[in-house]
């Protein structure tokens, strides 16, 4: 049974809209939602999340082959993970355009990277699918995470492709098929209570060869992907649950339940990943797929 709060939570907007699914809701109120559910979890992101993505960031700077002196953009820089990194590979006479449609992790990346005496960076918020640069600007274009969310994801990869300079690179890290995510259940326990659809658009990209034909839909050649498995570790079920429902996608209805609905929903979902158990912690299946290609000359 629901709880009243989530009850009255499903009577609100999240009740005439899917987070995530384009043809149930109206793509900017999805832009929104992305927005300010991001705000809500900056600050628990990189605890969540920092070393458990690592190994999709550095298959994706593997494959962008930045160099010195190039001009970068990246797409939903978050707080800055990849940006810190990617800035440093170009070095100062590169310049990195960061962008991302939460002001509040934009905050975060720049606190970071003022912290690491970073000159060569620049951040706008802004919404992927509108890039508001000029043509063939820049020789590559990165996205770590991102894609899944965007209401349109061939359209922003269009985007990458027309800011690309002839001969440029863009490369796109994505979740792989939800079967192989252990964590996947957390959108149905959420879906559950907001009447949302999360779970088939965010795990689309990386169902088969969906990410191959965004790429070529969106008019680049040379693509190649890769597909691997990882382990999401977690030391205890408190940092599984932080990096479930105050870090991740679902951050801004979590924000909405009561104490009693977030007990129900932790419980619920420790119970989903209990196969994964590792001594006190977790050992989580997850699984990436770094897509890249090229612009035509």
């Amino acid at each position: 049974m629901k709880t009243p709060c989530a009850k009255r939570y499903a009577q609100s907007v999240f009740t005439q809209i899917s987070l995530l699914n384009p043809k149930n809701m109206e793509p900017q109120l999805q832009r929104r939602v992305q927005r300010y559910g991001w705000d809500k979890a900056a600050k628990f992101y990189d605890d969540s999340w920092k070393e458990q993505l690592k190994p999709a960031q550095d298959k994706l700077l593997e494959m962008a082959q930045l160099k010195p002196g190039e001009m970068v953009l990246e797409t939903s820089c978050g707080t800055g993970q990849v940006t810190i990194r990617a800035a440093r590979q170009i070095g100062n006479d590169g310049e990195l355009g960061a962008t991302d449609i939460s002001e509040k992790m934009i905050e975060e990346a720049k606190m970071l990277a003022k912290e690491m005496g970073l000159s060569n960076i620049r951040f706008r918020r802004m919404d992927a699918e509108e890039l508001d640069f000029d043509n063939n600007l820049f020789d590559a274009a990165i996205c770590s995470l991102g894609l899944m969310y965007f209401p349109f994801p061939v359209k922003a990869l269009k985007e990458m492709y027309r800011v690309l300079k002839p001969g440029g690179r863009a490369v796109a890290a994505i979740w792989g098929e939800r079967k192989n995510c252990g964590w996947a259940d957390l959108f149905p326990i959420v879906d559950a209570r907001v009447a949302s659809d999360v779970c088939p658009l965010f795990f689309q990209q990386g169902t088969g060869n969906t990410v191959l034909h965004s790429f070529e839909s969106a008019g680049f050649e040379n693509i190649h992907v890769e597909r691997f498995s990882v382990s999401l570790n977690y030391p205890d079920g408190k940092t599984a649950l932080m990096a479930a429902f105050d870090g991740g996608a679902v951050a801004l209805a979590y924000q909405k339940f009561d104490d009693q609905t977030k007990e129900e929903i932790h419980r619920e979902y420790l119970d989903s990943i209990k196969l994964f158990r590792a001594g006190e912690g977790y050992a989580i299946p997850g699984e990436f797929v770094v897509a890249a290609g090229r612009k035509v000359e």
